[in-house]
């Protein structure tokens, strides 16, 4: 039998990892954007204009972007992160058209799926919750 993979099935726990790890990193930007300012983006708010739905979101963002970078409670993290992206991309993205590339819903719609996946999958041989089992 031909063996056709590109790389050893030995590494899928460690790349996992490493998909949430940079994922979590990714989210947690977002997080500390709205929250703390920094780095200073699009998603920045105004000085004095911290909304309540941008406190939850940030919050969520930054506390989930924290749990999913450790790999910590990362199945229900993920889950709920993942329901998260899927309502942000239907009460702000979805609104402003059909194709999420027009729509800028890509991302939104991209970090649900693989916060889905993580859900499913776990977290990856290196995390808090493979050292707690």
């Amino acid at each position: 039998m031909l063996n056709t993979a590109i790389l050893p099935a030995s590494w899928s726990g460690p790349l996992q990892s490493i998909l949430r790890i940079m994922l979590g990193l990714l989210f947690l930007a977002h997080g500390t954007t709205k929250m703390l300012g920094f780095p200073v983006s699009q998603y920045t708010p105004a000085a004095g204009a911290m909304e309540t739905m941008t406190m939850v979101t940030g919050t969520l963002e930054l506390a989930g972007g924290v749990l999913i970078v450790l790999g910590l409670f990362t199945r229900i993290t993920a889950f709920i992160l993942a329901g998260f992206m899927a309502v942000a991309y239907f009460w702000a993205h979805a609104p402003m058209g059909f194709h999420p590339i027009n729509n800028y819903g890509e991302l939104a719609i991209m970090f649900c799926f693989v916060f889905l996946y993580l859900a499913a999958a776990g977290p990856g041989t290196w995390s808090i919750d493979a050292k707690r089992r």
